[in-house]
């Protein structure tokens, strides 16, 4: 028996207005699990439908939309023209001018020999030119990736003692980097980024500039000896317990270099017509700091210089890659967290981009490529390398079209590296610190913050998480307690679903929240709940409490006001996406502990999938499919239909099927 076979009265009916007919809450038609399996697999994995461009194509076809996919330079290549070529021109001068000096700053930073950085701006853009996606996205070291490098090679061995092993250890965590990022892209499970919620990366990257900054003090304050700890209570005992070795001559040329670079970047902000001022403002630096020293013999004064770098291109350092106990374990570790945090980062700045410039990225693809990048990059002497967004706003604002400004960059380089390589000698390590401390300034988003503390309390609190755990612990504390508090919030708002209490809207069918809508009211012997999420066994047992709680409450608020007792529960399953046995369980306890009090269980617009499982656990059967219904209005009509016509032990009476006295 089921209720699509009867006409029952709404509400104004009963007053003798008519009637409406309800429609059946149908159960969908079974699938073979083969096609259940395939379709969940596609959900998960291709929620994009990438194969879709290949369906009823020639094989010739989809061998060309093939290369296209996985070099999309194939794609735009043929159509690309002069106009094109004069745009990318100026923009890859542009950021190469900025690529030069923060790659050498950026690899100083990573303990690294400073002509790494050189190398890491030459060959991963031209991996990336061929296989990004991104028009915008510039290729480059970044601060934060140098700096976990550093932290975590380092606290395995000394840079300065093992030279040599140290560097063959980050070309090996570049190496597993690259593919892990590529096997993330590749196997569709770019998803697990996502875990890095946007309060996470603010928090975290805050966290990262602020330690990033405090250890360039070594570099402005001309210390020859420094902490290798990055925590700010061993930062500051470091600077604070060598005052007397401080060079005041360091010192004053870090802050005139540090003001200058400011200044640049404020006046471009307030003029963005002349962001070309900030984006040359560190190469300029470089070479007045290197004619100061030059000219004043300021080395010879406590004013530390770069020394000379080694003149060519890259050299193949694929023989250089550790597979070899103990310090496999530690490449691999740095290099899948570095990897993530690299994903991460070219991705939202590549996205954001995109959406400025009304075109489309794939995630996925984009890690294919980053991966790659890396992957090639470690057999030439690079280190990790992605999108930084300092270097791709500079290319955003010059007017790129295409990413051969990242093959520019890469020429530009390139020439760098075999011919003026020894102008970089005399260059001060104090000016370096400068430009990795006023690139830094820029990640620290403070206005982000204000704005998650305006829109979302747990949000700021994920953010400070992380901001504190970086600065008072390590960067990868920092990482770990960011994630573990997003993966808390994640549980808690599957284990703790929200409920809440529904009413009808004046001279309307329609049900809303009473708290959201106050005007909206309760219906005499109905107590309307919504479900805010799918029912697993996390959560199964706290709906059953919740629900009973409401019971309570609203028993309570009957007997105080003295209205109609309450007969029916009216469940709204319209959120619900999915269930388990455990929720099904929850729905069978649920309807016998209403019934020993007297009420009836009515569920209202249960999905397909939710129906489905409902069904094969025989809960359909046990409730009667009469007591299910397509809309709340309709479970409503029929409750009141059933209070103004029937006897109210009808309707809890198991034997009883009053809809035949319809």
């Amino acid at each position: 028996m089921g209720n699509a076979d009867y006409v029952y009265p709404s509400s104004a009916a009963t007053a003798g207005e008519g009637g409406q007919c309800l429609h059946r809450a149908a159960i969908p038609p079974p699938q073979p699990f083969v096609k259940s399996l395939k379709n969940a697999m596609k959900e998960t994995f291709f929620p994009d439908d990438p194969l879709r461009q290949f369906k009823n194509k020639p094989a010739a076809k989809k061998m060309i939309l093939g290369l296209q996919y996985f070099f999309p330079v194939v794609e735009w290549g043929p159509r690309y023209n002069l106009g094109l070529l004069k745009s990318d021109l100026v923009s890859g001068i542009t950021i190469a001018s900025l690529a030069i000096p923060q790659g050498i700053s950026y690899a100083k930073l990573a303990n690294l020999p400073p002509i790494l950085g050189l190398y890491s701006s030459f060959i991963p853009p031209l991996i990336y030119a061929m296989m990004g996606s991104s028009k915008d996205l510039a290729v480059g070291t970044v601060a934060v990736a140098s700096l976990l490098i550093s932290s975590m090679l380092g606290a395995e061995v000394n840079p300065v003692q093992n030279p040599t092993l140290y560097l063959h250890l980050a070309f090996t965590a570049t190496f597993f980097a690259g593919v892990f990022q590529a096997s993330l892209g590749l196997l569709r499970l770019g998803f697990i980024v996502d875990f890095l919620s946007h309060a996470t990366i603010v928090g975290f990257m805050a966290g990262a500039a602020t330690v990033v900054c405090l250890q360039q003090l070594k570099g402005i304050l001309g210390l020859t000896h420094f902490t290798h700890s990055t925590d700010l209570v061993s930062v500051l005992c470091s600077v604070f317990t060598q005052v007397h070795q401080w060079r005041w001559e360091s010192g004053v040329l870090g802050c005139c270099f540090l003001f200058f670079l400011l200044i640049t970047r404020y006046f471009s902000k307030k003029k963005p017509k002349f962001f070309w001022i900030s984006a040359m403002a560190p190469l300029t630096s470089v070479i007045l700091g290197s004619v100061l020293v030059f000219v004043t013999h300021a080395e010879k004064h406590g004013v530390e210089v770069i020394g000379e770098l080694k003149k060519g291109v890259n050299p193949v350092s694929i023989t250089k890659l550790v597979f070899v106990s103990p310090y496999l374990s530690v490449a691999i570790k740095t290099g899948i967290i570095t990897g993530i945090i690299a994903l991460a980062e070219g991705i939202a700045v590549g996205r954001s981009f995109a959406m400025f410039k009304h075109y489309n990225i794939d995630g996925n693809k984009e890690m294919v490529a980053i991966g790659t990048m890396n992957i090639v990059g470690s057999c030439f002497s690079c280190y990790l390398t992605t999108g930084p967004f300092s270097r791709s706003a500079v290319n955003y604002n010059a007017g790129c079209k295409t990413a051969v400004s990242n093959v520019v960059m890469a020429i530009a380089v390139m020439l760098t590296l075999l011919f003026l390589t020894p102008l970089f000698h005399y260059t001060p390590l104090v000016v370096l610190s400068s430009i990795i401390i006023s690139a830094m300034l820029g990640l620290i988003d403070y206005e982000a913050a204000i704005h998650l503390w305006k829109v979302d309390k747990f949000d700021f609190l994920v953010c400070i998480g992380a901001y504190a755990g970086v600065v008072f612990a390590s960067v990868e504390i920092g990482l770990v307690i960011a994630v573990v508090i997003s993966l808390l919030r994640l549980l808690l708002f599957v284990a703790r679903p929200r409920t809440v209490v529904l009413g009808n809207l004046p001279n309307s069918t329609v049900y809303r929240n009473i708290e959201q809508y106050p005007i909206a009211g309760n219906v005499p012997g109905v107590l309307i709940l919504e479900i805010d999420a799918p029912i697993y066994f996390a959560n199964s047992s706290y709906l059953r409490e919740r629900i009973m709680r409401w019971v309570d409450e609203e028993e309570d608020r009957i007997k105080a006001s003295s209205e109609s007792t309450l007969q029916f529960v009216v469940l709204d399953m319209s959120a619900v996406g999915n269930i388990d046995t455990s929720g099904i369980s929850m729905f069978e306890e649920l309807k016998k502990i209403l019934e020993r009090r007297g009420l009836k269980i009515v569920l209202a617009n249960p999905g397909a999938e939710v129906m489905k499982k409902l069904d094969k656990g025989k809960f359909i059967e046990t409730l009667g499919h009469e007591w299910i219904y397509l809309t709340v209005a309709e479970a409503v009509a029929a409750c009141n239909y059933m209070l103004h016509s029937c006897k109210p032990n009808l309707v809890t009476d198991e034997k009883a099927e009053p809809w035949n006295n319809v």
